[in-house]
């Protein structure tokens, strides 16, 4: 008995109806009209803004102030080295962000009424860490700290701002990440245990990990407004990109350095926002595998 070869395998698919012909021929069709449909509205609409802004009686004041060439340049280099000191803030606070907010979810989801303080001081933390604004928190941490005398020598004004950042939004993670354990199957719980693993070793090694793809366009997110408010830091003195062009600024009296910081902050986060996008649409197809949408 001969085998059938890959080749020949393949060659005996049978060949594509007419109608599935017509059908791949209008999505193409379909697709090019909507490129071309919008590239035709985006560029109306960005010539009906420039006229827009152009035309305005203030233009040339608001030009010169804001978007001053001759201003740009010469801020870029030491706005972008601030922001060297943002990115190793957001790389710390990350990490910390991370430890705290598994241990803040982990205790939220202990089961039984001897866990009921733990349970408490999770809940009360994330309650209140998430309903006040991040600025009071600098504030109080940037200030409050020093002003308690544990230590003679001066506190680093980043490290108070890393762990200002570290308390605000790892409460907003733990619950990212409260809702993602809350959402597997307690299936797959109850499935772990009687294969003897432990309430942790379940939580680690099986329903963690669901957790975390459940909500991972929901962690980015986070990620990406942690990017933005780690420019606050500034606030209590650090030499990140908003006050280096705020010094500018005050030299100078014009404002085009925030417009060069604004940017730069835009540039260093669109990775991430692109990362976040594909990752929810991809999440949105295999949820869509196989039905009708």
């Amino acid at each position: 008995m001969t085998q059938q070869s890959p080749a020949e395998g393949s060659r005996s698919l049978p060949p594509l109806s007419d109608l599935e012909r017509g059908r791949r021929v209008y999505r193409h069709r379909q697709a090019r009209r909507s490129v071309a449909i919008s590239l035709l509205s985006t560029v109306v609409f960005a010539v009906v803004i420039a006229l827009v802004l152009v035309g305005s009686p203030g233009w040339q004041v608001t030009r010169d102030t804001f978007f001053n060439p001759e201003y740009f340049w010469p801020a870029l280099p030491k706005v972008a080295e601030g922001l060297l000191l943002n990115m190793q803030v957001l790389a710390i606070a990350v990490v910390g962000v991370a430890v705290v907010a598994v241990v803040l979810a982990g205790l939220r989801s202990l089961k039984g009424p001897v866990f009921f303080p733990l349970r408490f001081l999770a809940a009360a933390y994330t309650d209140l860490f998430r309903g006040m604004p991040f600025l009071i928190v600098l504030y109080l941490i940037g200030f409050g700290i020093p002003a308690l005398g544990f230590s003679d020598k001066p506190i680093s004004v980043v490290l108070l701002g890393t762990v200002a950042l570290i308390l605000t939004y790892s409460s907003y993670v733990a619950e990212v990440l409260r809702a993602g354990i809350e959402a597997v199957h307690p299936s797959q719980r109850l499935a772990a245990r009687s294969l003897g693993l432990s309430h942790y070793g379940a939580l680690r090694l099986v329903v963690l990990p669901q957790a975390v793809r459940k909500v991972t366009p929901a962690l980015m997110n986070d990620f990406v407004s942690m990017q933005k408010d780690v420019g606050l830091i500034s606030v209590l003195g650090a030499v990140d990109a908003i006050r280096a062009a705020q010094v500018i600024v005050s030299n100078t009296y014009n404002y085009t350095p925030y417009v060069v910081a604004g940017l730069l902050f835009v540039l260093f986060s669109w990775p991430f926002i692109r990362l976040t996008d594909w990752l929810t649409a991809r999440q949105q197809r295999r949820e869509q595998i196989g039905g009708l949408v």
